[in-house]
């Protein structure tokens, strides 16, 4: 049985990245998670109890977050779950918890990111007609944009959306709206 589980926490350490001999590329980095409670007495935050896990990622996950990922980054990480203990010679023993990610990326609760798509012989496949499965048709590879089929799928302002949270986007006056409004449609 695989247990998944995806984490919010902070990158403890930079990333390391090495390619087995079969050329396969291997990342990783220690990763924590602290929970964050409000301390009654005082009104105020404080944080709880620190976990720390070590995250494992392949291929080209791996590649990717090498260049991507750093210490002190704020990150979502997706994957299998193992929990295994260990033991010394010197008699220390311990538990080890570790992530096999399926996915990792930078937590846009916190800042924002630049995302950029790889170029891979996939999409010159798509150019001269083959079947790429990871790109919808309508995505052009090369750049990432959304192609336009029709004259009447034009492009509609953020104003003229229609969210179904009760909120206008076409005005400040809307982004800056009760929490209990916006989180009432949730």
């Amino acid at each position: 049985m695989t247990d998944s589980i995806t984490l919010r926490g902070f990158v403890a350490t930079e990333v390391r990245t090495t390619t087995a001999d079969s050329g396969l590329a291997i990342a990783g980095f220690r990763m924590c998670t602290t929970e964050r409670r409000i301390d009654r007495a005082t009104g105020l935050w404080v944080d709880g109890h620190t976990n720390w896990y070590s995250v494992s990622m392949f291929r080209q996950l791996a590649t990717n977050a090498g260049v991507s990922v750093h210490k002190g980054d704020r990150v979502i990480v997706t994957g299998r779950l193992r929990v295994r203990q260990w033991a010394t010679d010197g008699g220390r023993s311990g538990t080890s918890v570790d992530i096999d990610a399926d996915a990792v990326g930078h937590d846009l609760m916190w800042g924002t990111a630049n995302f950029r798509r790889n170029i891979s012989d996939k999409s010159s496949q798509r150019s001269t007609g083959g079947d790429s499965p990871d790109l919808p048709g309508d995505v052009d590879p090369a750049t990432g944009e959304l192609l336009v089929s029709g004259a009447d799928e034009e492009f509609q302002p953020m104003e003229a959306m229609d969210t179904g949270l009760g909120m206008d986007f076409g005005s400040a006056e809307a982004l800056t709206e009760e929490p209990e409004r916006a989180s009432a449609a949730y």
